[in-house]
């Protein structure tokens, strides 16, 4: 059984950073992609940034490009979202997700597992 472990997040003022980890707790994954999603409140899930294994091609949504940034770690099909420049409007909860296989990057539906969540709020 594989599990995606996330850490990170919490309460900032905005202009300020936070770095969410995900990992794989079990077997090592060899994922096609590793991705965010974030959910708001009353709002659908969105794409947020993705990573392909293979090239190390990276995703970003319009709304966190120059902010965001998206890394990897092989060996632990681990994933890394480094947030900077945060505004309130990213308040929301986060989840990493694995993908194994042929699939959109950027359509929830199409990933295989899921980390529980992390909310991270952002103050004004």
């Amino acid at each position: 059984q594989v599990q995606l472990v996330q850490s990170g997040g919490g309460l900032v003022q905005a202009g300020g950073s936070l770095r969410l980890s995900c990992a794989a707790s079990g077997r090592t994954l060899n994922s096609y992609a590793m991705g965010w999603f974030r959910q708001a409140p009353g709002k659908e899930r969105e794409f947020v940034a993705a990573i392909r294994w293979s090239s190390g091609s990276i995703y970003l949504a319009n709304s966190v490009k120059g902010r965001f940034t998206i890394s990897r770690d092989n060996a632990n099909d681990a994933v890394y979202l480094q947030m900077n420049s945060l505004k309130p409007e990213d308040t929301a909860v986060y989840y990493c997700a694995a993908r194994l296989g042929y699939g959109s990057t950027w359509y929830s539906g199409d990933y295989d597992y899921w980390g529980q969540g992390t909310q991270v709020t952002v103050s004004s």
